[in-house]
This record gives structure tokens, sequence and C-alpha cells, in this order.
């Protein structure tokens, strides 16, 4: 019993040995886009001054800390005087989902982590963040969504279906006269 007791009380203080950076700390520089380079800072504070910390992305395809690109990539910057440290990470062109950064101080064990999910690049807007120009020749929306397939008005859809369908009536009935025309001859 004085076991159970003593694990109860012994495990949090286990599980907090490790300082976790209040995510108020966590700062992403603009929207995550394929293709695009994102800067993720940590406040003042984060880290000991000074300290070395280890940067980690993982997540779907490859990412480029620094210079280095792999599905798993990881390098280490020193924290400034005042605790602070940021990191550019460039995604792939064509990432999606989520990626994930973290930040690990190696003297004071603090960790942090920041989400960059990745937003589709606009298909019309051509505005240089993500995907220019767009599909099928079709002016975008700016809805933020890549512009797919087809983009011809749905009229011209119709009429070509009622043209198809008026041939094949004219087909018929050419076929109807001519059966009618050789039976009353013979």
């Amino acid at each position: 019993m004085a076991l159970v007791v003593a694990g109860l009380f012994i495990a949090p203080l286990t599980a907090n040995a490790a300082g976790y950076v209040p995510a108020g700390n966590v700062s992403v520089g603009g929207a995550p886009v394929p293709g695009g380079t994102t800067s993720v800072g940590f406040a003042d504070g984060s880290f000991t001054p000074g300290e070395t910390v280890s940067f980690t992305v993982t997540g779907s395809g490859t990412a480029t800390l620094a210079v280095f690109k792999a599905a798993s990539v990881s390098i280490t910057k020193s924290a400034t005087g005042g605790g602070s440290v940021s990191v550019s990470v460039t995604l792939p062109a064509d990432a999606t989902g989520t990626y994930t950064l973290t930040a690990t101080g190696q003297t004071s064990g603090n960790v942090g982590t920041a989400s960059l999910s990745v937003t589709p690049a606009d298909g019309g807007s051509g505005n240089g963040s993500g995907g220019s120009g767009s599909a099928g020749g079709a002016a975008g929306s700016g809805s933020g969504l890549a512009d797919t397939g087809f983009a011809t008005p749905v009229i011209v859809i119709w009429a070509a279906v009622g043209a198809v369908a008026l041939g094949i009536a004219l087909v018929a009935v050419l076929l109807l006269v001519r059966r009618q025309r050789g039976s009353t001859i013979a």
C-alpha cells in the first residue's frame, strides 16, 4: 500500500522533470504553404540564455531546415542571451497535412513544439505564395483552394447534350421514314 501511495506522488514529479515552452512563447510567421518558407520563433525565456537548442521537423514529405532536407530533419542553433531562438522551415512543393517542429534545449531540457498545418495553394490568385495561375484556364475564385477539374459553363454542356439528342432523334426519324417508304413500294 505504501508503494502505491509513493507512486502516486513520485510519478507526477518525474512527468514534470522536463520544462515545456508555453504556447504563448511560440510564434509562426506566415501561413505554411507548399514550397514556402515559414519562420518559427520561441520568445525570450523559452530556453536558457546561450544554450544549444535542437530542432526537429517531422511530417509527410521532406522539409528543409537550413540546408538539410529529409523526412525528419534535425539541426541545432544557439539561443540568444534572453533565451529566445528562431528557425526557418522550408516545406516541400507537394506538402500536405501537418508538420511538427520540436525545439529541445540541450541544457534546460525545455521542449517547445509548433504545428505547421499546410494550407492549399490558391489556384487563381497568382500571388506567389503558392500556385500561380490555374488549371483549365479558368480564373481563380480566391477561395484558397486549387482550381481543379473542368471549368466550362454548365449551359454549354447542356447545349452539347441537347445537340447530340437532336442528332439521335433525326437519325431515328430518317430510319423510320426510309422503312415506311420501303414497305409501301413493295
